[in-house]
């Protein structure tokens, strides 16, 4: 049950005060439906109103509060006139001036021969002070109640910042006193306040410094919702190391012959990542590991090999991908190897005709398929193993949680081996998964080439198009990648179905359009007449970025690659490279470049190690923009910023360590408030895991 204490943060935000039902959707829109939400809605600027001159002392361009005397109004003739308000003081005249403005609502805001405190942007206009829509019109006994610094909020079109900075005020009220969770001498060291002392502080910030994330309030909440996030997942790995594992052990003689029939060796770092697999399988707890590659280092391979430890044990294997076209990729690089070893392999997608289905399924749940790899199709409830001891899951961002449960779960204590080739920089990983197994492969398989990186303005486009041609001539296939599909009024950019017209013409016969809006049966028939080479150029959207396997391919152009992130540029590139012949890749951007396009695209010039790349992404855009935190696994951080508090992380995910080490059911004292922390930042299910254990 969720904390009693807690109640009051969990209403609706139309409870506060001025937020009915209209104001409510907006406030909805920029934080959230509870009034939990306002509290995680940090002012982003500061505007001083202290600035309180006489009107002949007030300069332009200043923010000033000045006390004034009502002395007329000037109703306009014409409604496409201002409404005019002439006050002064001993010194001098101000005109407040109001568009649209509605005479009965002024003339009681500022009744004539009142006193008046107004406070907003000051501006001179021939000679005259002025000041269009004051901020604050108040009267003159609440004048110390504007003489104030004012917290500035992120706003959506339709809300202004005066009730929402009410509503947050009266939401920073409700918060109750809540017993301390934080390890004591970690935040006596820190020199944070309480809880509740530091979120009041963060939303009254007196000035600019207060406003940086480094600020011990912001600090102090940012590490209490890494530490939220942090024990969840330790809490939910605690639990399922604790459900009884299985030990799944091989005697290699299937890996042999699949070894036997490479005409390549293993790299160092294959080697080191299925060993390290090995002994994971062979432990009676159940193992979750990372295998973290970049393009082509060849996971599929390291996939398989661990794959066929689980079969040499007589159980079975499946491997799941994201998408069809990466699931066929991958039985194709699997079906001869598995054929060497002598294993049977289905594939298993949505696709497959029904007689298919039928004996696919049936040679899983009689065992004499020992091997499947397949969509999400592979979790429907009519899939059934006879024994399936791992599971495979590959580019796990872009799956659920549920997903990846959902197949460990046709199983009796399955294995979980998820695969990226994303690269993930360190801070994200202990974001996404507290201190998961991770397997890193480094190394480029033998005979790869460097690919030969260069920046290209667009209005050398032309010369681009020549060089495709000439690339043609000698044999080469080339992708050409834009960032949209089709005409878009309001964003000028190249698009794939325009680019494909004009270099259809260029090229009669060998051109192929490739995005995600085209039918399956297309999609695949384009992609093999590029592969068996009937087609030379491949223009495509994005739909590339993962997985698409054509070791000729040795050219790629990215138009308008400023408008690209950096993980996203470095996985398009790496579809080129995969053979044994140079490759090149071209990317054109649009001038003039921001300082974040430039340093983005030097950098792609300058290496090709994704995990470097990961780490500058990171630096250059921030945690959620990298991965697309909706769809990357990532917990959606309201307080913390991944690139900032790198060490907050790491301090989170140590304490986290020690907690469950020392008091896993979350029974002592520090853990019952440490239960009420998970609560508040709806880390329920972890919660749970402690009662269903």
């Amino acid at each position: 049950m969720r904390p009693q204490s807690l109640t009051p943060l969990f209403a609706q935000i139309t409870s506060l005060p001025g937020i009915g039902p209209r104001l409510g959707k907006l406030v909805e829109k920029i934080a959230g439906a509870l009034v939990l939400d306002l509290l995680w809605h940090l002012p982003f600027a500061v505007i001083d109103r202290r600035n309180a001159p006489e009107i002949a002392a007030a300069r332009a361009g200043d923010i000033a509060t000045l006390t004034v005397t009502v002395d007329e109004h000037l109703v306009p003739r014409s409604p496409r006139q201002p409404y005019r308000v002439w006050c002064s003081d001993e010194t001098g005249r101000l005109c407040l001036t109001f568009f649209n403005g509605r005479e009965d609502y002024l003339r009681k805001l500022l009744p004539v021969g009142e006193v008046r405190v107004v406070s907003g942007k000051v501006e001179v206009y021939q000679g005259e002070v002025q000041m269009t829509h004051p901020d604050h019109v108040v009267p003159a006994e609440e004048r110390e109640r504007i003489l104030r610094v004012e917290p500035v909020y992120g706003l959506t079109a339709g809300l202004t910042q005066r009730p929402i900075q009410k509503a947050v005020a009266a939401a920073v009220e409700r918060a109750p006193e809540l017993p301390e969770w934080q390890d004591e001498a970690f935040r006596r060291k820190n020199g944070w306040d309480g809880w509740r002392a530091a979120l009041a502080h963060a939303h009254a910030p007196a000035e600019e410094g207060d406003l940086s994330p480094l600020h011990p309030a912001r600090a102090r909440l940012a590490f209490d919702e890494l530490l939220a996030s942090q024990l969840a997942i330790a809490l939910v790995r605690h639990h399922n190391r604790t459900v009884a594992g299985r030990a799944t052990t091989g005697d290699g003689h299937l890996r042999a012959r699949v070894l036997k029939s490479l005409p390549f060796a293993l790299t160092a770092s294959q080697q080191a990542a299925i060993a390290e697999i090995e002994a994971d399988l062979a432990q009676p707890e159940r193992m979750i590991r990372l295998l973290q590659g970049d393009v082509g280092s060849g996971k599929t391979l390291v996939a398989l090999l661990a794959m066929l430890v689980g079969v040499e044990g007589r159980a079975q294997a499946a491997l799941m991908a994201p998408t069809e076209l990466l699931a066929r990729q991958h039985h194709a690089t699997i079906a001869p190897l598995a054929a060497a070893a002598g294993v049977r392999l289905a594939l298993l997608t949505g696709r497959d005709g029904q007689k298919q289905k039928k004996e696919t399924l049936r040679g899983l749940a009689d065992g004499s398929i020992q091997l499947v790899v397949g969509t999400h199709a592979l979790v429907q409830e009519d899939v059934e193993f006879a024994d399936l001891a791992l599971a495979v899951v590959d580019e796990q961002h872009r799956f659920g949680v549920h997903q990846r449960m959902a197949l460990s779960s046709k199983g009796h204590a399955v294995d979980l081996l998820v695969m990226t080739a994303t690269p993930i920089p360190r801070t994200l990983m202990l974001a996404a998964y507290g201190d998961l197994d991770v397997s890193k492969l480094t190394e480029k398989p033998a005979g790869r080439q460097p690919i030969d990186t260069r920046t290209i303005p667009l209005e050398r486009i032309g010369e681009v198009a020549d060089g495709v041609g000439r690339q043609i001539a000698a044999g080469a296939r080339v992708y050409w990648v834009c960032p949209l599909i089709e005409e878009s009024e309001d964003v000028d950019l190249a698009n794939a179905e325009e680019r494909f017209r004009q270099l259809g013409a260029r090229f009669p016969g060998k051109v192929g359009l490739l995005h995600g809006r085209l039918k399956g049966a297309e999609r695949e028939a384009t992609m093999a007449a590029f592969a068996d080479g009937r087609l030379s150029v491949l223009v495509a959207t994005t739909v590339i970025e993962v997985g698409v396997d054509v070791p000729a391919a040795t050219v790629m152009v990215i138009e308008h690659a400023e408008r690209f992130g950096l993980a996203q540029l470095h996985q398009l590139r790496g579809r080129v490279g995969r053979g044994s012949a140079r490759s090149t890749c071209l990317l054109l951007y649009a001038q003039p470049l921001g300082e974040t396009a430039k340093a983005r695209l030097a950098i792609m010039r300058e290496t090709e190690d994704g995990f470097r790349i990961a780490e500058e992404d990171l630096r250059l855009r921030g945690a959620g923009e990298l991965l697309g935190t909706r769809q990357s696994g990532l917990p959606d951080m309201r307080l913390a910023d991944f690139a900032v508090h790198g060490e907050l992380l790491a301090a989170a995910r140590d304490d986290a360590r020690l907690i469950v080490e020392r008091d896993p059911d979350l029974q002592t004292g520090r853990g019952a408030a440490l239960r009420v922390l998970l609560y508040l930042f709806r880390r329920d299910d972890a919660v749970r895991t402690l009662r269903a254990g």
